[in-house]
């Protein structure tokens, strides 16, 4: 349990950016998993309202953009 609490937030680090995946475990906590984000449910759909002016949205979004792509063939 120890080494998986370790590793999944470095490798959410590593495909994230750059300077995240060089980060301490509490930066990447704090920065990518911490999101100060408001989810919103409307005719069945889950959204995620990020702010605008928020300093890591696009690191966000391409972590998320990984993890979500589709299976490769």
């Amino acid at each position: 349990m120890a080494v998986l609490a370790h590793s999944l937030p470095r490798a959410a680090g590593a495909l994230a950016s750059a300077f995240h995946a060089r980060a301490t475990t509490a930066t990447i906590r704090d920065r990518l998993i911490n999101v100060p984000a408001r989810l919103a449910r409307s005719a069945r759909r889950l959204t995620l309202h990020v702010p605008e002016r928020w300093p890591w949205s696009e690191d966000f979004t391409q972590l998320f953009s990984a993890v979500h792509a589709p299976p490769a063939l």
